[in-house]
């Protein structure tokens, strides 16, 4: 090998090194962000919600209607870390449960956490079966409970508003879980696939449902986000989780009027891509979409 061949392998070896050291460093930075993260993933016609807190605690929010949601995983979360704090499924509709199906085939799970509701579809035996496998502890969330997430951070479970462990029922939209994310003075509220009938009965039970941030109900459907809802809620930020040019329609005209009419910012997966909003507990600091 003659000096000057060699003087240019070391020298690629060197940049590479460089290259992989920087790369280290701004996974370090990222890791040491005081800031709450949440990303509305674009999964097409579903939902799914990343959240990591100031102390890098990782829960995901339902998966979408298929395997995508690994992809959205893979870009927030470095290579090496394959495993989820806790795992939130709403309710067992399939473009909620069956991409987090996929993601319980790739990654452990500590905690799986949903109402309780039972079904006999192919795609929530599939679900238990994987949580079983991989040994997750199962938790049934019930009004009025408070998940502790760590300092400053909790969620507090608004709905469904009766309990639903080991029941099937036909309609899993009522059912829905109900989430308000606490971090400081910023709050967000996860609704799932609520309908009208159940933000009425939350708008009745005087419970603090104000928050910065609403995800919008049934991909902004017009059998939610009423009127008297959105004067109790209040939001900065309305984010819809909709599929482009789905079959439904979604979001319905209506809809959209209504949030535009008080003057709420509308942000939709299916125009943005992932939206993500981060918060330092103070203020809503950062909106960045695909």
């Amino acid at each position: 090998m003659n000096r000057n061949y060699k003087k240019l392998v070391i020298g690629i070896i060197a940049v590479l090194v460089c290259f992989n050291v920087l790369a280290w460093l701004a996974v370090f930075q990222v890791n040491n962000s005081h800031d709450l993260k949440v990303v509305f993933f674009d999964v097409g016609q579903g939902d799914s919600i990343f959240i990591e807190t100031p102390k890098r605690t990782q829960i995901l929010i339902d998966g979408g209607p298929n395997s995508k949601v690994l992809e959205k995983l893979n870009e927030q979360m470095p290579f090496f870390d394959r495993s989820l704090d806790m795992i939130i499924l709403t309710h067992p509709d399939a473009d909620h449960l069956a991409g987090l199906v996929e993601v319980l085939k790739s990654y452990k799970a500590d905690f799986v956490a949903w109402t309780g509701v039972s079904s006999s579809r192919p795609e929530f035996q599939e679900f238990l079966a994987e949580i079983n496998q991989g040994n997750a502890q199962k938790l049934f969330l019930a009004e009025g409970e408070k998940i502790i997430i760590g300092k400053d951070v909790y969620f507090e479970v608004l709905a469904p508003l009766e309990n639903f462990q080991g029941r099937e029922v036909s309609d899993f939209n009522s059912s829905s879980l109900v989430l308000r994310m606490v971090y400081g003075k910023s709050t967000f509220l996860f609704t799932g696939d609520s309908p009208q009938s159940i933000e009425w009965q939350l708008v009745d039970s005087e419970k603090d449902i104000s928050s910065q941030v609403l995800k919008v109900s049934h991909h902004g459907s017009d059998s939610s986000t009423s009127d008297i809802f959105l004067q109790k809620v209040d939001p900065e930020i309305a984010v819809i989780s909709v599929g482009e040019k789905n079959r439904y329609g979604h979001p319905a005209p209506e809809t959209l009027e209504r949030l535009e009419k008080y003057g709420i910012k509308i942000m939709r997966t299916d125009q943005l891509g992932d939206i993500k909003i981060t918060s330092d507990g103070t203020r809503l600091i950062n909106l960045i979409s695909n």
